[in-house]
């Protein structure tokens, strides 16, 4: 019996939030350039969107390019953002098909033109598609998130729109880029390494994490369902006890 058909369906995680992690590594190992193992990772996305949609999964997000990857060289950045356009591109027909709607969340406005342009024309076109959210995080980086945050709420303050006694967890929520999402039950992190990377940092403080050795080009989504298969297994007690459950 395949993990697929051990699912529970009843006991979905309602977000999956993934760390897309060993690409460049995967495309070294075999005497690529780092670029190689990008462009191959593009495979393993289509595997986990369309894997969330089959059983359910209605919202998936991935950590595409972190605010710190401006760091690296500028050629990898150069290619990276062709790569997003180009993909976008040829991945709008797998959004329609299975019925994915795009969106974007980190500081948009420092990609390139070009690539803006084709993330909005997606949304635009993915915007009535109701079986799953595929949300990229781009130039994302959970800190600065909590920054514009408490920048956005110090604003409200100070209008009078909101009194500081009524500041709570709900408003800090209501002012991230994810306003509009529920908070990953379940993240996933390829590559072996065990750090979040400075990723959705207050979204995730009940998350159950999974760290897979094997690098994101080679994830599948029988990967997928394993990992949700034992996600299930784990007793999620949010503070109480065993007995409270």
């Amino acid at each position: 019996m395949s993990f697929k058909e051990k699912i529970n369906k009843e006991k979905l995680p309602a977000h999956i939030a993934i760390i897309m992690d060993g690409n460049g590594r995967w495309a070294k190992g075999i005497g690529k350039l780092r670029i190689f193992g990008h462009q191959n990772g593009v495979s393993a996305v289509r595997e986990a969107m369309e894997g969330c949609v089959e059983i359910g999964v209605k919202h998936l997000t991935l950590y595409a390019f972190s605010s710190e990857n401006w760091n690296r060289p500028k050629l990898e950045v150069k290619a990276l953002m062709e790569l997003l356009v180009n993909t976008l591109a040829k991945e709008t027909k797998t959004f329609m098909d299975n019925g994915i709607r795009l969106n974007a969340i980190g500081s948009i406005k420092d990609l390139p033109k070009n690539c803006q342009a084709k993330l909005t024309d997606t949304i635009e076109i993915t915007k009535n598609n109701d079986a799953c959210v595929l949300t990229l995080a781009l130039s994302y980086g959970a800190r600065a998130e909590l920054v514009e945050a408490t920048k956005a709420i110090t604003q409200k303050v100070l209008n009078g729109e909101l009194q500081l006694a009524d500041i709570d967890e709900k408003t800090i929520s209501a002012n991230l880029f994810t306003a509009d999402m529920p908070d990953p039950d379940l993240m996933i992190r390829t590559s072996g390494e065990q750090r979040i990377s400075n990723y959705l940092l207050y979204q995730m403080a009940y998350t159950e994490f999974v760290f897979l050795e094997k690098m994101w080009p080679e994830f599948t989504r029988e990967d997928l369902y394993e990992v949700i298969y034992n996600y299930q297994h784990r007793e999620r007690r949010f503070g109480k006890t065993s007995e409270q459950l």
